[in-house]
């Protein structure tokens, strides 16, 4: 296959070590690679403007200005389906990457046999289609990918589905919806189900999933942190 992949970093030499694994990646897995290099987020968006068709990208997120989770937040207000791999020297930032559907974090330094790795389970998603599920609602006949459902809602005889953008309101029950999914949704009470890759939060009580803070059952703490960690 052929991927468009983007480095972002404000440092030369973490590019062209970046650049000298992916090319040895591509090369040993038989893909067609164009491999752009950008030395600050700006840079970025500024080629990013003229062509958005970019598949996987390598942001640093400690860089001057514009850091790797502002611009892969810009990025995604597109609805890019690119696959971000963010590379950064602190912990602290990977809570919020959750919030732009990251791929995966690396740590500096750097292991080329990480990246490696991650780079592979990139290609395997970009080659097959996301993951959807078909709903009714108003009359028409929806798919909605898995990865823009935040979480489901049920109020009675129906359930109100919170995307990225939209809400969508369908008379289903909750359990027959959570059938249609995949593992990657998890029940964390009767009446909400939630996507394992928005998670922001867990406490006792509650899941947080962007500025919404979802009850948790009594019992389910322990199962909903292995999930996300599984997940993970």
């Amino acid at each position: 296959m052929k991927f468009k992949i983007a480095i972002c970093d404000d440092e030369q030499n973490q590019i062209d070590y970046m650049a000298s694994i992916v090319a040895s990646w591509s090369a040993h897995a038989g893909h067609n690679c164009e491999i752009r290099t950008f030395a600050s987020a700006e840079a970025f968006l500024f080629e990013y403007e003229e062509d958005k068709a970019f598949d996987i990208l390598l942001l640093d997120i400690e860089m001057e200005n514009m850091n790797g989770i502002e611009l892969a937040k810009r990025i995604r207000k597109d609805h890019n389906r690119a696959e971000i791999i963010f590379i950064t020297s602190h912990f602290e930032f990977v809570w919020e990457g959750y919030e732009v559907d990251a791929l995966h974090y690396l740590t500096k330094p750097l292991s080329a046999e990480k990246l490696t790795q991650v780079l592979s389970k990139a290609a395997d998603k970009l080659s097959v289609e996301p993951p959807s599920v078909v709903i009714s609602c108003d009359g028409e006949t929806l798919k909605l990918y898995e990865s823009d459902i935040l979480y489901a809602e049920a109020f009675l005889h129906y359930i109100v589905i919170h995307t990225k953008d939209n809400e969508y309101k369908i008379k289903e029950p909750i359990s027959v919806f959570k059938n249609k999914v995949s593992d990657d949704f998890y029940r964390i009470h009767r009446s909400y189900l939630v996507s394992l890759k928005y998670i922001t939060r867990i406490s006792r009580t509650s899941v947080t999933i962007g500025n919404a803070a979802l009850p948790l059952s009594r019992g389910k703490y322990d199962d909903i942190n292995r999930a996300f960690i599984e997940h993970n």
